[in-house]
């Protein structure tokens, strides 16, 4: 219970000053806690803007009875990032437990002040879901920052308080600003860059309050001393160390400098004994620190203090859920009974996330703006009666500083009322508003005409059409000067010419707020942070690559052919008649989606009523239409055959293809072009079952989506036989021009199955060989001197009657097997024990394939032995492998010959299987990335395509080639550790042997995504895919 009684009790009423609003999504007349009955006492709670409630609880209340009234009081939905802390009875600052009762931890509750502050500070503020939430946020932010908790460098601090400057008085007036810095202590030393703040503060004109906190939450996280609360102690030697908690583990700070983490991974266990705080690590023959940690504390207490929150942050960011309690014992206790009470950070966001509450107003006590900026220009007395009036239930602090007091002792000279009317040029209707005592209206936004800012991911988006972005929703400001979003009108006044509040947040549910339309709700995100929107974006930039790609057929190669006379018309007249069409229909498709993309984040100038932050219409409109050029997608497979046809009964068309494809813009090989539209059908359709299963089906784009994904299917399924065909058509004519004098390896009944390096078993010892594994044989080579860098072929295997024995022990090899043919047996020897798994595995399969034949091929490889048998000690040129995986260098340097898989799993010594590409051609992805090498300091946007087992590099999307390409077969991907010092988000890391590549995203779900994909190269999916494999064959 709140006191005075006749304190409003509304959403609209508290945190202060009634001018200035924001969201909250608690319902008005949430009932407080139920209470056990007994004597009421009185507790009283500063907020974190500087104001005291008092509050009723029963003397035998638990702590968290007195806790969810202040939540209840604020209508606070993620009231579990906070925490109630008070100084006790020795002087200790410790947090309210909230499973005991509070009086007996606040021995004289007359005399105590608790304050209401962040407990747990989230990596990334975009998981909290609610404006309200990112404000209290900033406010503590704010407080760290003047108490000269939150250490920093002068430019991260004159950004952030510039920040808090615009959402307290708004856009930037030279006098305004400068007499609001003389008033206001921000920073410890804050004279000495006074200037730098007012520099900053010019830059955020038309920012919103809630812009204002989102960009001060997101310069605060970035910073080391980010949410830490430092707790002195000592190591073994006695040097004066400190210890925090952080969502991570603890950490371990020397003044304010980080020197070790220890995350919650390696911690086994954490206890206290006396004065000693001990961490106990899991084994681990890698780590240098002992198996277990000690540091010694001033007292008992300390530890005890400090164990406690370390529990708390563990059990909020690492448990799914709240940890039960354990069983009472019979006879003795052993230990603390402690435990976190409260939801996880996880059940936090899943609730929010499930549940769908309405929208109300709430206050920001420190925003006000002047009706005239020269208020500034006399007595502090004058300045002080310009300030909102405070709420009547607000204490002022005995002990607080003029500055902070000066926005409790004031009263208001403006009026309450809000605006009837607002410009239409700022997006909104002129709406009449609704007559006192009429039910509150839904939320209205604004549009946002601006460019869209970077991305950020939310972790759990909310439901379909939620205000979760801190940027969702417009905002309404009237400046100093009398404008309203830039739109002129007189001093202090309304559009219509009535009186104005000083300061208007967003006009959201009150009686006296109207719904822009009542059908049709402008939804404009200025920052789109759902997951949808991450997948929709998707779309667009593989779009563009393939769009792209088509290209390269339709002008380029058409375009290089024509020159020819040579070239057969018709088959050039069957290439242009259908691709060209395809072409038509992507570059129309394009344009829908990036028109959707547009308005999704608020760049379109076009003010469109509806729903457009969706996807799933668009989809199955033109995958509809995409169903018409279902005939000419069937032909694709005749384009190829013919192709290769020509190049085989003329020469001159032969030498033609293969000059196209040591053109710059053919970066693949280019049969693997006249495949992509049939790939790209596979992609649609991943793509809608990431947002089916992303949607819920209530939401208004499932339908849609679901629609779509169904006729998607069915042209895959339609089209399916089509494209394995053509796949293993294309594989072993790209093997083709990789093997010299073999004529006849695309035969019909002819399957691929995997290529890769080998050591072979010769009178001079180990020997690399290239192996070729198909349906009916399996063929070795090493690597020519020709200009081509060619394989040359040693040998084949017929695999009709071979049998396969592992011969590790016979040989002395590690990882050897021998294969018996009926002509010869050969000992191998794989590089590791899963590549000795993948090649035996494939090599039983493709013998029991070949069991199945009707009968052996007696002439497998037209080649002639004698003439191209190298001797087993006859070693190949050897390419460095700088020259291979240099992205630096260009693909000029090599030529493409010189880089395909097969050259690439030669030097990496690995191999891939054809399920191996078949999930390549699945997990194609382009988009945006950062790139940093090992040793530089600074990042480089490059426009990024992952296909074919590589990445390629492009200036931008516009671009018809790339500069440079990195084969990615043989790399692993982490994430980067501490120890690397990249203090980024989204970033992983790219490495073999010395080369390192650093790589980073815009948001969590681009970055799972290229993680995801870059995955299904670096770890071969041959392991969990053996039924689909034999189903290809």
């Amino acid at each position: 219970m709140v006191e005075p009684a006749d304190r409003p009790s509304t959403a609209g009423q508290r945190l202060g000053a009634p001018e200035s609003f924001g969201v909250s999504t608690l319902e008005p007349g949430l009932r407080p806690p139920a209470q056990p009955p007994g004597r009421q006492v009185s507790i009283r709670v500063q907020m974190l803007d500087d104001t005291q409630d008092v509050f009723q609880i029963s003397q035998r209340s638990p702590g968290k009875v007195l806790f969810d009234l202040v939540c209840v009081h604020l209508n606070l939905v993620e009231g579990d990032y906070f925490g109630l802390e008070y100084q006790d009875e020795r002087k200790m600052t410790v947090w309210l437990d909230l499973l005991k009762p509070t009086l007996k931890q606040i021995r004289r509750p007359k005399n105590a002040i608790l304050r209401f502050v962040v407990k747990f500070f989230p990596p990334d503020h975009t998981q909290l879901m609610e404006e309200l939430t990112r404000y209290l946020f900033a406010l503590q932010i704010k407080r760290d920052l003047a108490c000269g908790h939150l250490i920093c460098n002068d430019t991260s601090a004159a950004l952030m308080v510039s920040h808090i400057i615009q959402s307290e008085i708004g856009d930037f007036d030279e006098t305004q600003s400068w007499q609001h810095l003389l008033h206001n202590k921000y920073l410890p030393d804050q004279d000495a860059i006074r200037d730098k703040i007012t520099e900053c503060h010019r830059k955020h004109v038309g920012q919103t309050p809630a812009e204002s906190d989102y960009q001060l939450l997101e310069i605060a996280r970035r910073l080391e001393m980010y949410g830490v609360r430092l707790h002195p102690a000592k190591d073994r030697e006695g040097t004066k160390l400190s210890l925090a908690v952080a969502h991570t583990g603890v950490l371990v700070f020397q003044g304010y400098t980080k020197i070790n983490a220890f995350n919650w991974s390696k911690i086994r266990k954490l206890s206290f004994k006396r004065k000693r705080f001990l961490i106990k690590l899991r084994a681990d023959p890698t780590n240098t620190h002992h198996d277990t940690l000690e540091f010694v504390m001033a007292s008992r207490d300390c530890c005890k203090i400090f164990w406690k929150i370390c529990v708390e942050y563990h059990a909020f960011f690492r448990l799914f859920e709240e940890p039960k309690p354990k069983p009472k014992p019979v006879l003795f206790t052993r230990g603390s009974s402690f435990r976190f009470s409260g939801r996880t950070q996880k059940q936090i966001i899943d609730y929010v996330k499930d549940s769908e509450f309405k929208k109300l107003p709430f206050e920001r006590k420190h925003s006000k703006i002047l009706s005239d900026s020269s208020m500034f220009l006399q007595s502090s007395s004058s300045f002080r009666s310009q300030v909102p009036k405070e709420s009547a239930m607000s204490v002022p602090l005995a002990d607080q500083p003029d500055s902070t007091r000066l926005g409790h002792q004031t009263e208001s000279n403006g009026s309450d009322e809000l605006p009837t009317t607002i410009s239409p040029t700022n997006g909104f209707h002129n709406t009449p508003a609704a007559p006192p005592g009429s039910d509150p209206a839904q939320p209205r936004q604004s549009h946002h005409g601006a460019g869209s800012a970077p991305d950020q991911h939310l972790l759990n988006p909310g439901s379909p059409g939620s205000e979760d972005s801190p940027l969702a929703s417009g905002h309404v400001i009237v400046n100093s000067n009398g404008s309203v979003n830039g739109q002129c009108t007189g001093p202090g006044q309304s559009p219509d010419g009535r009186q104005l509040s000083p300061f208007i947040s967003p006009l959201l549910a009150e009686d006296r707020y109207t719904r822009m339309d009542d059908e049709d709700e402008v939804r404009r995100k200025k920052f789109p942070t759902d997951k949808a929107y991450f997948i929709a974006k998707e779309l667009l930039t593989t779009e563009r690559t393939y769009l792209k790609d088509l290209q390269v057929i339709t002008e380029s190669f058409q375009s290089f052919a024509g020159k020819d006379e040579a070239f057969p018309d018709s088959v050039k007249n069957l290439i242009s008649a259908n691709y060209d069409p395809v072409y038509k229909f992507h570059q129309g498709f394009l344009k829908e989606v990036e028109q959707r993309l547009a308005q999704w984040e608020g760049r379109s100038n076009a003010h469109i009523k509806g729903d457009y932050q969706r996807i799933g219409d668009v989809l199955l409109k033109n995958i509809q239409g995409l169903r018409q050029l279902t005939v000419h997608l069937q032909k694709h497979s005749e384009c190829l055959v013919e192709l290769e046809r020509a190049c085989r009964s003329g020469r001159k068309v032969e030498v033609l293809c293969r000059d196209f494809e040591q053109q710059k813009v053919c970066y693949l090989p280019f049969n693997i072009f006249l495949l992509r539209p049939l790939h790209r059908l596979l992609h649609y359709k991943l793509i809608l079952e990431r947002l089916c299963k992303h949607y819920p089906p209530t939401h208004d784009d499932f339908r849609d989506s679901r629609a779509a994904l169904a006729d998607i299917s069915e042209m895959v399924l339609q089209l399916q036989g089509t494209m394995m065909k053509m796949e293993n058509f294309q594989k072993l004519l790209e093997l083709k021009k990789d093997l010299t004098a073999i004529e006849n390896l695309a035969i019909p009944g002819r399957e691929f199955i995997r290529l890769g390096c080998l050591s072979k078993l010769s009178g001079k010892g180990l020997q690399q060989r290239m192996f070729f594994l198909f349906s009916d044989s399996l063929v070795y080579t090493s690597r020519g001197m020709t200009p081509s860098n060619q394989f040359k072929v040693h040998g084949q295997l017929s695999l009709y009657g071979m049998t396969i024995r592992e011969s590790e022990e016979e040989w002395g090899v590690p990882h050897s097997f021998t294969l018996f043919g009926q002509r010869q047996s050969v000992v191998v020897a794989a590089s590791c024990a899963s590549e000795m798994e993948k090649w035996v595995e494939d090599i039983r399969m493709a013998i029991d394939l070949a069991e199945q034949s009707s009968s052996p091929h007696t002439d497998l490889l037209s080649i002639s032995l004698s003439d191209n048998k190298l001797s087993e000690d006859g070693g190949a040129e050897q390419e460095s492998e700088e020259e291979l995986c240099g992205s630096r260098s260009s693909l000029e340097r090599q030529g493409h010959r010189g880089n395909t898989t097969v050259h690439v799993c030669w030097h990496r010594n690995t191999s891939v299987s054809m399920v191996d590409f078949s999930v390549a051609v699945e997990n194609q992805l382009s988009g945006n990335l950062l790139r940093k090498f090992k040793n530089s300091n600074g990042w480089q946007k490059l426009w990024v395509v992952f296909t074919n087992f590589s990445l390629f590099f492009y200036k931008s999307h516009q671009d018809d080639y790339p500069l440079a390409s990195l084969p990615l077969l043989g790399y692993s991907v982490t994430v980067p550790s501490e120890s690397e010092n990249i203090h980024k988000d989204y970033v992983f890391k790219l490495h073999f042997k010395s080369h390192v590549y650093y790589f980073r995203s815009e948001s969590e779900y681009t970055f799972e995504r290229w993680m995801e994909v870059i995955r299904s190269t670096t770890c071969s999916a041959s392991r969990s895919l053996p039924s689909t494999r034999k189903e290809l064959y």
